[in-house]
């Protein structure tokens, strides 16, 4: 059992050090010292969360505020560096090296409220696991993956859990620059060879991510691995997508001055993964899903490419792709083409798009009183827009914050209408209520 980062233990006795060592740090000290120094330290501190302040704001992350207590630590950590610059001179050996380890402690018990904020890294081990690059869970390669499909045949018996395979897909169309992306191959996957056409769904996580966080932030191979479990061991092939291609690229899945992801997804990534994995290459078989900026991504990549993709799960996404206030966004994401802009706004393409044949969504929104209202609404307004292009699609409200730890339940909660949706062989039908 691992330790949270989220409660408990963890983050109160961080938290509880650091407010000792920084108080221990302060001191009498002189008079010049509680006069001016001490008074100028803590209008840095005050100054430093100000401009944090207003750097995300300018940014537009976060689509739901920061906790308080973020804005604490931020304000204590700026103060600590100050106390440890103006305060060296006077203060004694002992407590120079307290002030010392007082600023490494405030940083620590920021990181953790931001860690609160988004549910990024949910435990100790998940943490160790991010920080040393640790093995993905079930992850092989690909000489094991010709292994496992030549025993699973030999055998008559599949595997008990399905298996990741990290990939480095060409970016010759889109000459989008990216990291390498992973695929969950389900257990059905390995019983024949050449592999059976079984169903595929693209997952794209957050605005600030890598490859693996559905893995590793959002619980995604657990999921899957236990939904292949209850149906012999189908399951969809998944694709985790990199739409970013550094920690901090927000493409909104776009294409533009901050690289096509658009065409890497749907020009690279999926002919890539119908040709080296055998799955369907029929559009209603393949689905896109996503979180947050994936799930403005999943509903955006859909409406525009219904030859291509037959469902969308939209988890708490936005109206449209964003970047900061409508200025911003026009000049961040379409270097200031508003034509461009309009190609890729979802509700615009549906209504230019007329009536959609094929193709079904979901919208998971946290419910109001979690989190932001501007989540629940976009859905509400996405789904009226669908339905009137001739979307068969649903609204599915959730408690939960806009983290991880809300991503990797409605990603639990959608699954088997996603899968059902896909033609997943032995899914169940699958109802969902508005």
């Amino acid at each position: 059992m691992s330790i949270s980062l989220l409660h408990g233990v963890v983050p109160l006795a961080t938290q509880a050090a650091a407010a000792a060592t920084l108080a221990l740090a302060i001191g009498w000290r002189t008079r010049r010292w509680r006069r001016v120094l001490l008074p100028l330290s803590v209008v840095i501190g005050i100054g430093v969360t100000l401009w944090l302040y207003w750097y995300i704001s300018d940014e537009g992350w976060g689509d739901t505020p920061p906790p308080r207590g973020l804005w604490v630590w931020v304000a204590l950590t700026g103060f600590a560096a100050a106390v440890l610059v103006l305060g060296w001179r006077s203060a004694a050996h002992w407590r120079r090296a307290v002030t010392v380890l007082a600023v490494p402690l405030c940083v620590l018990s920021a990181a953790l409220s931001v860690n609160l904020w988004v549910g990024y890294v949910p435990d100790v081990q998940a943490g160790w696991n991010q920080l040393t690059a640790g093995p993905l869970p079930d992850q092989i390669n690909a000489t094991d993956v010709t292994a496992l499909v030549a025993n699973t045949r030999t055998q008559h018996q599949l595997p008990a859990k399905g298996r990741v395979v990290e990939v480095s897909v060409p970016d010759d169309a889109s000459h989008f620059t990216h990291r390498d992306e992973y695929v969950y191959l389900p257990p059905a996957w390995f019983a024949t060879s050449p592999p059976p056409e079984l169903p595929a769904v693209v997952m794209i996580g957050g605005e600030f991510n890598t490859p693996a966080d559905w893995l590793r932030a959002g619980n995604a191979i657990n999921t899957l691995d236990a939904y292949a479990a209850a149906h012999q061991g189908n399951a969809p092939v998944t694709v985790f997508a990199d739409v970013v291609g550094t920690f901090h690229n927000d493409t909104e899945c776009v294409n533009g001055p901050r690289g096509n992801a658009a065409d890497h997804i749907t020009k690279d990534l999926v002919p890539y993964v119908e040709s080296h994995f055998g799955v369907s290459d029929d559009a209603s078989r393949w689905g896109v899903a996503g979180w947050s900026m994936g799930g403005t991504c999943a509903v955006d990549l859909a409406a525009m490419h219904p030859d291509q993709f037959g469902a969308f799960d939209d988890m708490a996404g936005d109206i449209a792709p964003n970047a900061g206030d409508p200025s911003q966004t026009l000049a961040r994401l379409y270097g200031g083409n508003a034509a461009a802009e309009a190609s890729f706004d979802p509700v615009t393409v549906m209504q230019s798009h007329g009536k959609y044949t094929a193709t079904a969504g979901l919208f998971v929104s946290p419910l109001p009183q979690f989190s932001q209202a501007s989540q629940a609404q976009a859905a509400q307004t996405l789904n009226t827009a669908a339905h009137n292009a001739g979307i068969d699609s649903s609204v599915v409200p959730l408690p939960g914050n806009h983290d991880w730890g809300f991503a990797a339940t409605a990603f639990a909660n959608s699954l088997p209408w996603l899968a059902t949706a896909l033609h997943t062989p032995s899914a169940s039908a699958s109802t969902l209520t508005s």
